[in-house]
């Protein structure tokens, strides 16, 4: 082939074009809004950000967040973007005064191109300042500027006004989830000590820091009263939960959210086994330790290295400028503070004593069950038909990690639809061969004693810990039946009991299919409600053909391509708060069937009320 190479092929990007045509560099994922870490809320984060680092550094104590039909608006009272410098500020890469770490030396964003993705990325974009009596507002659709207005005088308070509607080019027909949002904001307020953020009117703020954190998401769950300690620049809780494994985390750098861990996470869950084991002078193993564990901690440095502009992971060695390993400092500041705790509250310490050694029994217990299930898996794995597995995975750094996801599916047709239209690259399958078994008030032996279990646990590669998880999204795809509903809340409580944390950290969700196929010659309408199939009869005019899909197996391959591509529908998997857990779990699941069913009778609805009511 004959490719000429000269410099009519050389091409200049304009700096919206090129976070336009590279989004995922600034803002990981895209996504609709079903995910906790779909780019909308790091389009939030990003302004937010900036209004944080004004806290920080002294100027403005509360941030007014109002959402209203897509559009946002983000109100601080710092100082006040320079007036001559809006338009740089928002619309000029590698711009901002952040470069200089004496006004912002620990700061969660360094490179000046934050509000600039935001800006980009926007059908509408808006950024307005005021300082000491005058006021400069500027306006732009996709980077590109509308209105330069001029200086005028105002009476408004100093401060910064960021407003944007998500562009629908990226974003397609996006939504946002409350509690995705109210997640975010209440981070900050734990983070920030004395910051007030009111969001559609709500007020968020805490006193006590991290202690806070845990308590919202435990609420009285714990053995023992939650340990919080402070040091300088850091902070750390934690305590151990009642019937519940595996470990969870809440990590932050300079009040970032590093839901991905980090350098800082390593050091962390090192320095609690090390301080652990010289204060009780035992050699115990790390996961009997730590299971069950749930903690906050966060650490404040001076030009954090992340591993992308989402800044979800930390790759920063040292801390600066004192050259100080961040795991030599994160395990000096635990070992000092904790063990000082454990000495002065001895009952505390006597608990947790007792917690690590009923987890030490209990692993010797399966430690035979758990090698058998291991040597099956292996043996299953040469020629395992329950995974068709993909080639990209979440525990591997490329591009596409975000996106990879499996299904957990129902019976072999099912299956066989979501493997043949999937995009292996990025999607597996997991095909179940009936009801799985109802795991409520089991101990974790059935997690290898059951060969269906054992393997799922497997395919994800949680074993051990969350570390290596094989798969971002957990996506359940079963019939929108009576049978369908029954296998989704039997995952969920193996996955919840076992598991938690992977569903705390918006790892799962359930996959919308749709009821009816509304078509004619001309167009074919796939609805996902009784509702849509009216309004899809109503556009596609007289006597359209109706199908209605009873079951994932009825969808051929060639149609299930739609419904798990671009524009797949998932509804999240949201928890809020743990302390529901236990309760929730025993009602639908345990053996309490006279009030159960007492509750159904009383709730239930007849299908010729039903019927009445779409009509």
């Amino acid at each position: 082939m004959n490719f000429e190479y000269n410099e009519d092929l050389v091409r200049s990007l304009k700096w919206n074009e090129h976070i336009q045509t590279r989004p995922g560099m600034y803002i990981g994922k895209l996504g609709d809004g079903s995910s906790q870490d779909d780019g909308i809320y790091v389009l939030i984060k990003e302004v937010i950000d900036n209004s944080i680092d004004e806290f920080v550094m002294g100027f403005g104590k509360k941030i007014e967040v109002t959402i209203n039909d897509g559009k946002v608006t983000i109100r601080d009272y710092g100082r006040g973007i320079p007036l001559g410098k809006v338009i740089d500020c928002v619309a000029k890469i590698n711009t901002g005064a952040k470069y200089d770490s004496k006004v912002f030396k620990k700061s969660v964003g360094l490179n000046g191109v934050g509000a600039k993705a935001v800006n980009a990325l926007s059908d509408y974009f808006m950024a307005q300042s005021v300082r000491e009596g005058k006021t400069k507002i500027v306006d732009f659709s996709h980077g590109e500027l509308l209105h330069d207005n001029p200086e005028s005088e105002t009476e408004e308070k100093n401060g910064t006004i960021i407003s944007f509607t998500p562009g629908t080019t990226y974003f397609g027909n996006f939504h946002f989830i409350p509690e995705y949002v109210e997640k975010l904001l209440w981070n900050y307020v734990f983070l920030n000590n004395g910051l007030t953020i009111t969001y559609n009117g709500e007020r968020f703020f805490a006193k006590n820091g991290l202690h806070d954190l845990l308590e919202r998401y435990i609420n009285g769950s714990s053995l023992y009263p939650i340990i919080h300690l402070r040091d300088g620049d850091f902070e750390f809780a934690f305590t151990h939960l009642t019937n519940q494994y595996g470990e969870e985390y809440h990590s932050f750098v300079n009040g970032q959210n590093t839901t991905q861990g980090g350098t800082h996470q390593a050091a962390f869950r090192e320095a609690i086994v090390k301080t652990v084991r010289e204060f009780y002078k035992k050699d115990f193993e790390p996961g009997d330790v730590r299971a069950s564990i749930v903690a906050a901690f966060s650490v404040k440095v001076q030009e954090p290295v992340f591993e992308s502009q989402t800044k979800t992971k930390l790759g920063s060695q040292y801390i600066e400028p004192d050259g100080m390993t961040i795991r030599n400092y994160v395990n000096d500041m635990v070992k000092r503070n904790l063990d000082n705790y454990l000495h002065m509250n001895s009952d505390v310490a006597d608990i947790l004593h007792q917690k690590i050694l009923r987890s030490e029994k209990e692993r010797k217990e399966i430690a035979g069950i758990k090698k058998l299930a291991r040597e099956s898996v292996k043996k299953a794995s040469l020629h395992n038909k329950k995974l068709r597995d993909c080639r990209i995975h979440y525990n591997q750094n490329h591009e596409r990690r975000l996106e990879t996801t499996l299904f957990i599916t129902e019976g072999d047709s099912a299956s066989g639809s979501i493997t043949k239209s999937r995009d292996v690259n990025c999607q597996a399958v997991f095909s179940l061969k009936g009801k799985p078994l109802n795991s409520f008030g089991m101990s974790k032996k059935i997690v290898y004693q059951n060969e269906e279990f054992n393997l799922l646990q497997a395919a994800l590669n949680i074993d051990e810990d969350l570390e290596n998880l094989r798969y971002n999204n957990i996506v359940i795809a079963t019939d929108a039946d009576v049978d369908g509903m029954h296998i989704r809340l039997l995952l969920l409580t193996f996955f919840l009991q076992f598991y938690p944390d992977l569903v705390k950290a918006g790892h799962f969700y359930i996959l919308q299919t749709p009821l009816f196929r509304v078509r004619n010659k001309k167009k074919t309408i796939y609805c996902y409600s009784e509702e849509e199939r009216v309004k899809a009869m109503a556009k596609l005019g007289v006597n359209p053909e109706i199908t209605r899909f009873k079951g994932l197996g009825e969808i051929s391959p060639d149609e299930f391509k739609h419904f798990i591509g671009s524009s797949m529908r998932l509804d999240p998997v949201i928890l809020k708060k743990s302390s529901e857990l236990k309760e929730t779990l025993s009602f639908y699941m345990g053996k309490n069937t006279p009030i159960r069913q007492g509750f159904i009778i009383d709730n239930l609805r007849l299908e010729e009320t039903l019927a009445e009511g779409a009509v």
